[in-house]
């Protein structure tokens, strides 16, 4: 049995793990169908169809917005730095942190430096950074890395919380959760006091503007980049949007298919360092411009579509597989059905092969995405790519088709699959583990049309 299936199958077994999923995706559900209803947002499918067609158009034309949002950055006093890989990005922010003598560094919510694993890198060079989303904070106690793309501790219930708090910050067991967020509170107000830079990540990048703006309900990503001298947002390159009065139609959106939400309690947007007569704000503005294989998948006529995600975590909780598995079980940062999608194409197709494969292609998915991204059929163009690719599958294939082709041979390989339905073993042990079959015909469909015309 392979690593992913055993703790593909731990995960199955562990009752409360399949209830605190169960529960909190269903809770994400039920608050987005509601606020997406008719009655609460009538203009929706409209919306959706706009956000689609301004992600398409600024993919097509990626470059020229990507100049403009740079210009734009630095006549507002910022610098943009542009990182072909993970390594590069993690690079310039170590040698920032030493340069300004930073040994403390405040992080918000950020996927993007979940992806270049950030605070591993931070710790080598013996930084410490500290996660300020709560749910971000507690996972990072815990050394875990997020289990969903919003809400990153959903897997974890207030017990679980306890413990860890006790373990790590020496205090009283205690596990109401108002008590946690205060004890969790008074311990990052500390640092974002003595912090000397603030990472966030960018929900959106506006190119007219060089704005980064940046969604959340807790508040901490508004002191994070508010409070240290230092403020560096770190973004994919496919977030920027052409215009600020494209925004409006994604916060519609955002809010909505993350959580249920009209609008987040927080949305900020960013121009720069602090000018010259205002009270708070950073000094110096960096923003890093993540590439990690995004013009790769951006040259894939096919594949370039899962760009356009704007990370809302609303296909992980329409997921049947996700609410089942988690998000532990996916190989890398972004998991449910984005995470099978964009996963193969940044990491490389030739690894974690079963992965496009985990899907039952119900087109849940493709019914909840913000953004119209066709993920079940991104899905199976990458599962023809990989059966192409491999000579054992495009082998089967061709046997079937050549069985297709000759009635004769079918019907008797019917009747042999037929008598075989009743055994367990060898490769039919393994694949009917899975599976409940019916009990297997007396007859089958050809003898009895045989009957039938007699």
């Amino acid at each position: 049995m392979s690593a992913p299936e055993t703790a593909i199958r731990k995960t199955l077994a562990d009752a409360n793990l399949q209830l605190a999923i169960y529960n909190n995706t269903g809770r994400f559900k039920e608050n987005r169908r509601r606020a997406v209803a008719p009655d609460q947002l009538p203009e929706y499918e409209d919306l959706r169809t706009r956000a689609a067609a301004i992600k398409r158009h600024t993919l097509s034309f990626l470059d020229v917005y990507l100049l403009q949002l740079e210009s734009a950055v630095e006549d507002s006093g910022g610098k943009v730095i542009w990182a072909s890989t993970g390594e590069e990005a993690a690079d310039f922010i170590v040698k920032l942190a030493k340069e300004r003598e930073a040994n403390l560094i405040v992080k918000s919510k950020s996927m993007t430096s979940e992806e270049i694993h950030l605070n591993d890198r931070l710790a080598h060079h013996e930084l410490e950074a500290v996660e300020t989303d709560l749910g971000e904070y507690i996972l990072q106690l815990a050394g875990q890395r997020p289990f969903h793309i919003v809400a990153p501790a959903i897997h974890m219930t207030r017990n679980d919380v306890a413990d860890i708090f006790t373990e790590k910050l020496g205090i009283e067991h205690d596990t109401v959760i108002e008590n946690q967020a205060m004890t969790a509170r008074r311990v990052l107000r500390e640092k974002f006091l003595s912090a000397g830079i603030g990472i966030t990540g960018a929900n959106f990048l506006l190119a007219d503007s060089g704005a980064v703006v940046i969604v959340e309900n807790e508040g901490n990503a508004r002191l994070t980049h508010s409070a240290p001298k230092v403020h560096v947002a770190i973004a994919g390159i496919e977030k920027v949007i052409p215009r600020a009065r494209d925004l409006a139609v994604f916060l519609d959106l955002l809010g909505r298919s993350a959580s249920g939400q009209a609008l987040t309690s927080y949305t900020s947007i960013v121009t720069g360092p602090r000018r010259q007569g205002e009270l708070d704000g950073p000094e110096e503005f960096y923003l890093v411009l993540l590439d990690a294989g995004r013009t790769k998948l951006l040259a894939d006529p096919e594949q370039r579509e899962s760009l356009q995600c704007i990370r809302c975590g609303a296909c992980l909780n329409a997921c049947p597989v996700y609410r089942k598995i988690g998000g532990h079980n996916y190989p890398w940062v972004y998991s449910g059905p984005i995470g099978k999608v964009i996963t193969p194409s940044f990491q490389g197709k030739e690894k974690d092969t079963w992965l496009p494969f985990a899907s039952s292609l119900c087109g849940a998915c493709a019914e909840v995405c913000p953004v119209k991204i066709d993920i079940p059929g991104l899905l199976l163009k990458l599962r023809k790519e990989l059966v192409t690719a491999n000579p054992a599958d495009r082998s089967a294939f061709q046997v079937w088709a050549w069985l297709m082709r000759r009635p004769g041979m079918y019907a008797l390989a019917a009747r042999i699959g037929r008598s075989l339905m009743g055994f367990n073993i060898g490769p039919l042990a393994a694949w009917r583990s899975e599976r409940d079959l019916p009990a297997a015909p007396r007859k089958s469909f050809r003898e009895l049309w045989k009957e039938r015309k007699k």
